[in-house]
């Protein structure tokens, strides 16, 4: 049985900075591994340069938003990391969904 669950450790985000597969839009990076487990774990990073603290949090909330609406679609077995573009903030958890939708079709999770 496959859970989902959130990535919390600094060395899981640095591995998947380091070795996962990255694709990029101009409101969201994600970062995309295979893992060793039967989980679907995932993460989510706003830096500084997102803004303040009430955007930053905006920002998590839209992302959050939009992965809950597709992890279904997802297989287990993989780690995700979402980080957050200056654009982030602004948009609607809709334009999220699209990128994130098109991330992953082109890592081959989705059709």
């Amino acid at each position: 049985m496959s859970e989902k669950l959130t990535l919390n450790d600094n060395r899981d985000f640095r591995r998947l900075y380091n070795r996962g597969k990255s694709f990029v839009s101009p409101v969201l990076v994600t970062y995309i591994m295979k893992n060793k487990s039967d989980n679907l774990r995932y993460g989510i990073t706003t830096g500084k340069k997102i803004g303040n603290a009430v955007r930053r949090s905006r920002s998590r909330r839209v992302i959050r938003a939009a992965f809950f609406e597709l992890k279904d679609e997802l297989p287990s077995g993989f780690d995700i990391v979402f980080v957050a573009r200056g654009k982030t903030p602004y948009v609607k958890s809709y334009v999220i969904r699209k990128a994130m939708a098109e991330a992953f079709s082109a890592a081959g999770l989705i059709k």
